[in-house]
């Protein structure tokens, strides 16, 4: 298997990277011409097709104001680095915002609207500086830029290119470099500490529970898009060695029956609970989904190496530096 590069590897490719996309350093800032607040260039790719057509992506280069004091967020992993580098957040989708990320939001937040419908009125009647979207808010760039300097914080590559592009971004936004670096750096050694611990452990299978239904997830294999860039994080970043090679063809992307778990027979089973992640009324948590008498026969079950992992950071969030701390602390649960 390939392994992931450190976070440390990555500095001088993220540096390049951010210099090239226009995401330049405070040095570099410019104030505009009528004398106002000084601005910062950030360049990222945004997706121009309608929902069922295939991707046409456009380049959009945004003057982004440092230092600004009104922030609407509808990104998750951006609202929890932002918060994590020390901004306060005033306006966000406040249904979607997990508990352990409250405390950064203002005591005034105003309600944004959801990750998928943004209130318009609400939003422009906040009069923010600043507003950013990605993931599943993405859609919602082009509306939300005719109120505010917008930028679009979407994965840009893998997991960790992603992180590193976003902290470092976000801490030159807000004159937190220093704690930006310092946060990548812990966050780096601590994946290294996981991925010595999943070095050990034989198999593993990253599954995800909705309804009463056990999807398998499979490693990205560079394929960072959505779905593909949460599914292969076990994998992609924290080393687990898949049961099988092709994960894909041996599932044809459709969810898998109990037997396929105990033919497959993985060391451990990772499972996200998407019904607890998304609150699904009437379905029932995954630990219920899987104790049935066919998984009891599984290596994982008999050897207690079932791994139930953070669903809100797993699932909603992943990419924020409290999120990945997170994570790296449910892989780091195997050999406490």
């Amino acid at each position: 298997m390939t392994l992931t590069r450190p976070l440390a590897a990555l500095s001088l490719v993220a540096a390049s990277a951010l210099v090239l996309a226009g995401c330049s350093s405070t040095s570099g800032a410019e104030a505009n011409a009528d004398g106002d607040a000084e601005t910062t260039p950030f360049t990222f790719e945004y997706n121009t097709a309608g929902e069922d057509e295939e991707p046409a992506y456009e380049e959009v280069t945004v003057d982004v104001p440092l230092a600004p004091e009104n922030v609407v967020i509808f990104d998750m992993a951006s609202l929890d680095t932002w918060g994590a580098l020390g901004g306060e957040v005033q306006g966000a989708p406040l249904d979607s915002v997990p508990d352990y990320l409250q405390g950064y939001l203002a005591d005034d937040a105003i309600n944004a609207g959801s990750l998928f419908e943004a209130d318009l009125l609400e939003v422009e009647a906040a009069q923010p500086d600043l507003i950013i979207v990605g993931g599943r808010s993405a859609a919602l760039y082009e509306d939300l830029s005719e109120i505010a300097p917008t930028v679009d914080l979407s994965s840009s590559g893998s997991f960790e290119d992603t992180l590193e592009r976003n902290v470092t971004f976000l801490g030159e936004v807000l004159g937190a470099e220093d704690e930006a670096a310092t946060a990548l750096e812990t966050l780096e050694a601590g994946i290294a500490e996981a991925r010595e611990v999943t070095a050990g452990i034989g198999t593993g299978l990253s599954v995800m529970v909705s309804g009463d239904s056990v999807s398998a997830l499979k490693p990205s294999e560079g394929d960072y898009s959505g779905r593909n860039l949460r599914g292969g994080i076990v994998y992609d970043v924290f080393g687990v060695e898949p049961v099988i090679s092709d994960i894909e063809e041996a599932t044809h992307g459709e969810p898998v029956s109990f037997e396929f778990l105990l033919e497959t027979d993985p060391d451990y089973l990772f499972v996200t609970d998407r019904n607890a992640a998304t609150g699904e009324e009437g379905a029932e948590a995954a630990e219920v989904v899987l104790d049935n008498e066919i998984v009891h026969e599984t290596t994982a079950w008999q050897n207690d190496q079932i791994v139930y992992l953070d669903p809100m950071a797993w699932y909603i969030v992943f990419g924020g530096i409290d999120t990945t701390q997170i994570m790296i602390d449910d892989i780091l649960s195997i050999g406490a």
